[in-house]
């Protein structure tokens, strides 16, 4: 006892704890050493036993047998090596979810990635001549194709097509917008900020609601470097609005000297409304109605992976691929290898919605949807217990990534409700156990409802949802 009558500490329960060279040397510790190699193994290992001594001096009943400790250590291991970027079911009713990364690949381009990344590629190198190439070349032939552009040059995204492009024409001179295209989109890249990274000087013309051909006119010079246009992709302006089309603006354009170039956000490639979707502007039909130069992304309604398409005149194309912002935004191998058995699907249109992933899903039959949320409906009651109340129940899709904004596509899933006089907050404590499971289920929350929409979860995901629902009904527990 000390002399105040407190108890004294045991001081050698640390001693309790086996030294590192033992653990290490235990036959036990052989297959981790071998999957995680010694040096992380040894610093891991170190920091169990600091803790585990920790706990012992706290006066924590603690297991310090070999096997138990070596326990330890392989789940610090498994815990620190995981991977941070994990699959999840996207059951948040948005198709193109910039969150959950967008566009899903068909498996044509997963297998290409797959072998990009194995084997050295002629990314730029002419195997025909055996001098150096140029990387747009390997999908520029279809994507000319498909477009109706003159050339084409590829970046990593969409923002970097439009910065790259207002660098390369227009530094130092004036880029004539409307300011009702002024827009601000995920992420605060604003397209004023854009402008002033790029050296542009921005012209605003016409008002938020209503802008009209003479107010392009009354601007357009000989220090105009280009006539903007920006779809405004994330809402959209209803009632008493004017919007001058591309078609208009050309005759002015062409009559001043001076090039349109049109960020067209999404740029689909085919009539949507072919496949019983909204209409959506093509890249075809804005290269048709005048546009010199339209920017659109690579995985969104095209269903590729994320890069940046500037496609139009082949002189605006070639100067801007002389800019040296070029080299820094180009892309990689594994984005070529994506894009172009994407590209490829579009030569088979009619074949497009079972192949492309993206379109398969945006066009799935309500019905397909209404009879996977019965068949799941049951087992999930069970596996939440009687706190809560699952329900099949139609409700609406949407494309997502600023693609058609306010259009909305009839879906079916389960609406889960909290029983009346839970306390607390079941529905965020169900929201974050449903994102806890070993493949994370991401729904939404309205009305006092969680909301999860079937449209993204196909047939083959079925059993390895129905799997986890028993750690989801231990969890209850």
């Amino acid at each position: 006892m000390a002399a105040d009558g407190a108890a004294t500490p045991n001081l050698r329960l640390p001693l309790r704890l086996p030294a590192v060279h033992v653990l290490l040397d235990d036959p036990a510790c052989a297959p981790l050493l071998a999957q995680y190699g010694r040096e992380q193994s040894v610093e891991t290992l170190r920091a169990v036993l600091s803790e585990a001594r920790s706990r012992l001096l706290a006066g924590e009943a603690l297991d310090t047998a070999p096997a138990a400790l070596l326990a330890l250590l392989d789940a610090r291991l498994r815990s620190s090596n995981a991977s941070k970027l994990v699959p999840v079911f996207n059951l948040t009713g948005t198709v193109l979810h910039t969150n959950l990364g967008r566009a899903l690949l068909p498996d044509e381009a997963v297998q290409a990635v797959v072998e990009a990344l194995r084997w050295p590629m002629n990314l730029e190198w002419d195997l025909e001549t055996g001098s150096r190439g140029d990387r747009d070349n390997l999908v520029e032939a279809q994507l000319r194709a498909l477009t109706g552009a003159e050339a084409v040059t590829i970046v990593n995204n969409n923002a970097a097509a439009v910065l790259l492009t207002l660098n390369a024409l227009g530094a130092g001179r004036e880029v004539i917008v409307s300011r009702g295209e002024l827009v601000e989109i995920g992420g605060a890249f604003r397209i004023p900020d854009i402008m002033t990274r790029a050296g542009a000087i921005l012209r605003e013309v016409g008002t938020t609601n209503r802008t009209h051909l003479k107010d392009y006119a009354e601007f357009a010079g000989e220090n105009t470097a280009m006539l903007l246009k920006v779809h405004t992709s994330n809402y959209a302006i209803t009632g008493f609005t004017k919007e001058v089309t591309v078609a208009e603006l050309a005759p002015l354009a062409r009559e001043r000297g001076i090039p349109i170039a049109v960020d067209l956000g999404s740029g689909t490639l085919v009539d949507l409304e072919r496949y019983g979707l909204p209409h959506e502007t093509t890249v075809r039909e804005t290269i048709a109605a005048g546009a010199d130069l339209v920017t659109f992304s690579g995985d969104k309604l095209l269903g590729g992976p994320q890069c940046g398409i500037i496609a139009g005149r082949a002189d605006l194309i070639a100067a801007i691929k002389k800019n040296p912002l070029k080299r820094a935004l180009r892309v990689s191998k594994l984005t070529l290898a994506a894009l172009e058995p994407v590209l490829n699907l579009y030569r088979a249109p009619d074949l497009l919605p079972e192949r492309l992933t993206t379109l398969r899903l945006l066009t799935r039959p309500a019905a397909e949807m209404r009879a996977l949320a019965e068949a799941l409906l049951a087992p999930l009651q069970e596996a939440l217990g009687p706190g809560y109340t699952v329900a099949a129940a139609p409700m609406s899709s949407q494309i997502g990534s600023g693609a058609l904004p306010v259009d909305r596509l009839p879906s079916y899933g389960l609406a889960i409700r909290a029983q009346a006089g839970v306390r607390g907050n079941p529905l965020g404590v169900l929201e974050r156990r449903l994102r806890a499971l070993p493949r994370p289920v991401v729904g939404r929350i309205a009305d006092d409802t969680l909301w999860l929409d079937l449209r993204c979860l196909e047939e083959p995901q079925r059993d390895v949802f129905l799997r986890q629902l028993a750690q989801l009904a231990s969890a209850a527990a």
